[in-house]
């Protein structure tokens, strides 16, 4: 079993910027992808940022240019850097893992960290 440790979420003002961090433990096998995902009341959880184990990354158009997300292989550890926040950037933000067991796909979410922007 895979868990997901979040840490970095808070409070800063626009403009500001925050790190979100995000830690894998457990019974890790072979990880194809790390991203985060946000979701906010009501509506569907997204991607705002992923990774693959060959560092492919992929981003939200809403946050290109302004969020960076990096990854420690030997650690099992992703990073997302966000910069020139907006109050539209507030939400829950997830962790979310993919790998492979065997022939087996399996995925893993981390329990969410909150991040406000203020105006």
């Amino acid at each position: 079993q895979v868990q997901l440790v979040e840490s970095g979420g808070g409070l800063v003002q626009a403009g500001g910027s925050l790190r979100l961090s995000c830690a894998a433990t457990g019974s890790i096998f072979s990880t194809t992808a790390m991203g985060w995902y946000r979701q906010s009341t009501g509506n569907q959880r997204e991607l705002v940022a992923s990774i693959t184990r060959g560092g492919i990354t992929t981003y939200a158009v809403s946050v290109k240019g302004r969020f960076t997300i990096s990854r420690d292989t030997a650690k099992n550890t992703v990073h997302l850097q966000m910069n020139s926040l907006k109050p539209d950037d507030t939400t829950v933000y997830y962790c979310n893992l993919l790998g492979i067991h065997g022939a087996e796909p399996y995925e893993a979410w981390g329990q969410g960290t909150q991040v406000i922007v203020s105006s």
